[in-house]
């Protein structure tokens, strides 16, 4: 997955934090409110092979599969599991509506208990961001 970022800090011999520009739906052009502005930009650290400075627009990458991994886990597994839930509470066990949505309620909430089992798994591998291109220069180039 290729995304745009700016460089905001060296952090180390071929390392920088970044600042990844995200897009939004409304494509940063949504006047009445300005709130996706303020919230599209995330701060990453990326591996810094080629010396690009601080101020630069670099292009970075990622596992593409990584990040889909992730965002299944976190918009899916817990939908899943909830039409899941109410599918046993309904079929297997012949519960009425409420009780039924009761359960499914539960499997909504066992969802976030498996996000968080899973991403404390992965804190020990991180998904890892590489500055592959510089596509712009900072303010030292003149």
């Amino acid at each position: 997955m290729t995304q745009y970022a700016i460089i905001k800090k060296l952090t180390g011999p071929e390392r920088a934090e970044v600042e990844v520009l995200r897009g939004t739906a409304c494509g940063d052009d949504c006047g009445s409110c300005e709130v996706c502005h303020y919230a599209s930009k995330i701060r990453v650290e990326a591996r810094n092979a080629i010396g690009a400075s601080v101020g630069d627009k670099v292009e970075i990458e990622t596992a593409t599969s990584r990040v889909l991994g992730a965002a299944v886990l976190v918009y899916v597994v817990p939908f899943v599991l909830f039409f899941i839930g109410y599918a046993l509470a309904a079929l297997v066990f012949e519960l009425a509506e409420a009780p039924s949505m009761l359960v499914s309620f539960g499997f909504f909430a066992l969802g976030f208990v498996v996000i968080a089992l899973v991403g404390r798994r992965h804190k020990k591998n991180p998904i890892t961001y590489e500055i592959t291109n510089i596509i712009g220069c900072g303010a030292d180039c003149v």
